[in-house]
């Protein structure tokens, strides 16, 4: 195999390997937001302080009960949003 070639086969796989992790990082953000996001349409219009943040992480983990006890003990919100929201970050 020529270097040339042996040189554009590697920096293709390096774009696509590179394209790919960008393509799938912020999707990961977004399903946090959308967790956060649901939260502070019940704060009306208030924004989510830190421990739904953190909630919201960890329901991206895929901790259900963890993330909806830390949203309604530790930021107050109803059990029925909390349970909602914590859905919305695995996705």
């Amino acid at each position: 195999m020529r270097t040339s070639t042996r040189i554009a086969g590697v920096l293709t796989t390096l774009t696509l390997a590179l394209g790919g992790a960008a393509l799938t990082a912020p999707t990961a953000h977004a399903d946090v937001s959308a967790c956060i996001n649901h939260v502070e349409r019940e704060l009306q219009g208030g924004e989510a302080p830190e421990s739904v943040r953190a909630a919201c992480y960890v329901g991206l983990t895929g901790a259900q009960d963890a993330c909806v006890t830390g949203l309604t003990e530790g930021s107050g919100v109803t059990n029925g949003t909390a349970e909602a929201a914590c859905r919305l970050a695995p996705k």
